[in-house]
């Protein structure tokens, strides 16, 4: 790997594996997954802002990084995985339309593609933990 690794980046493969990877909870109860996630969505709470300042905030740094250092291959994931939940975020908060639509999409236990969507992000968020253990094993040595 080239090019320094700044401290922020370990975290923000790690914070984003773990939240992907609780993502499991949708294949093993999927009423209680839909329900709990829908209820942050519509309660908008505490829980609910923290968490979208806190992915705010890990993909602000990761861009941040992307600008300001070399560009070896993850940092482009800062760009456009950081840049789609930026927009996310944005699209959530904004309550627009379509995209409120495709989350009661997303979140239906009847979706024949339930199993295949939330597969997917888990195998996102194991990949990305492992990368994150990679790399701040590699910030350490």
């Amino acid at each position: 790997m080239s090019g320094k690794i700044a401290w922020t980046e370990p975290v923000f493969f790690l914070a984003f594996g773990l939240f992907h990877l609780h993502r499991i909870w949708a294949l093993t109860d999927r009423t209680a997954y839909a329900e709990f996630w829908l209820g942050v969505l519509e309660e908008k709470g505490i829980l609910y802002f923290g968490l979208m300042g806190a992915l705010a905030l890990l993909c602000g740094a990761g861009l941040f990084v992307f600008v300001r250092f070399q560009r070896p291959w993850w940092r482009w994931i800062y760009l456009l995985g950081g840049g789609y939940v930026l927009f996310d975020l944005a699209a959530i908060l904004s309550g627009w339309t379509p995209w409120l639509g495709l989350l009661e999409w997303m979140f239906d236990v009847s979706n024949p593609a339930w199993d295949l969507l939330w597969g997917g992000f888990s195998l996102v968020g194991l990949l990305s933990f492992l990368f994150g253990i990679k790399l701040l094993i590699i910030k350490l040595k």
